[in-house]
């Protein structure tokens, strides 16, 4: 196929990765290389620029949606959201496969394309699970705000969750990770992008109540049944820094708890479901 030795460089959006594929379609190329300004590489391939064009980039979306599946559009939106690593190629690969087979392009998991495709989604999708569940709020002047580091760009699958949980309250989601964050107010949201952003100091108000779910945390646990482990598989480390119970004060009160429970010969036991 004539022009495989070309690199793409386009302007991080998903339209614009869209267009990468209708430039890929019709210039009859694959491109070796497709890169944003944020993840550019030198490379010593010739490199075309191609420039976003919205309407290019619906019809290659309908297309996608129209010629090989839905589900093919959110393999390819999902993709995009994820932390694949050279995944603007590997969506472009998989598009061009689903238009040569059709919808059978989603489930070809022996192909290595979309092997690639389906587990970074998979990563993705098994991360925002977590990040629904371990999302913690806090109290700033009659909003509620929240700093994540998720390794896959959440924001635009979290908005729907909760903007319809809160519908009636103001609140910011901070990606610490993608300099991005998603605002709400009541029946409004935008994603824009944030350079930087801290909570100021809690006031006492919030100081209790985290202290209240701290304690309800520490009170429900099964000592008997402490297992760090199993603690860790199910709720990664790297969210902790982030959680009211794991604040340092409640993490050492409990670990103070675990280790008094222990030189009584009460650990470990059980399935360690407790110590969660």
């Amino acid at each position: 196929m004539p022009g495989e030795d070309i690199a793409y460089l386009y302007d991080g959006s998903f339209d614009g990765l869209l267009c990468c594929v209708h430039e890929s379609y019709y210039a009859h190329e694959l491109p070796v290389l497709i890169f944003s300004p944020e993840t550019y590489a030198y490379t010593l391939y010739p490199t075309k620029s191609i420039e976003t064009d919205p309407e290019k980039a619906g019809r290659v979306w309908r297309s996608v949606g129209a010629k090989i599946s839905p589900m093919a559009q959110e393999l390819a939106l999902h993709g995009y959201y994820s932390c694949l690593e050279g995944k603007e190629l590997v969506i472009l690969k998989f598009l061009r496969l689903g238009y040569r087979v059709g919808a059978a392009a989603c489930s070809m998991f022996g192909n290595e394309t979309v092997h690639a495709l389906q587990g970074g989604v998979l990563h993705l999708k098994n991360e925002l699970q977590r990040m629904l569940q371990f999302l913690r709020f806090e109290e700033r002047g009659g909003s509620l705000a929240a700093i994540v580091e998720p390794k896959n760009f959440l924001l635009p699958l979290m908005q729907p969750h909760f903007c319809s949980r809160y519908p009636e309250e103001h609140f910011l989601i901070y990606d610490a990770t993608h300099g991005a964050a998603l605002f709400y107010q009541p029946y409004e949201w935008k994603i824009a992008p944030v350079e930087h952003f801290e909570l100021a100091p809690a006031d006492e108000r919030e100081l209790r109540y985290q202290r209240l779910w701290q304690g309800f945390y520490n009170a429900i646990s099964i000592e008997s049944r402490y297992n760090p482990r199993c603690r860790m598989n199910h709720m990664p480390k790297r969210f902790w820094n982030r959680m009211v119970e794991f604040y340092p004060m409640a993490l050492a009160n409990r670990e103070a708890r675990a280790s008094v429970g222990a030189a009584h010969g009460s650990l470990p036991q059980g399935d360690g479901q407790g110590g969660r």
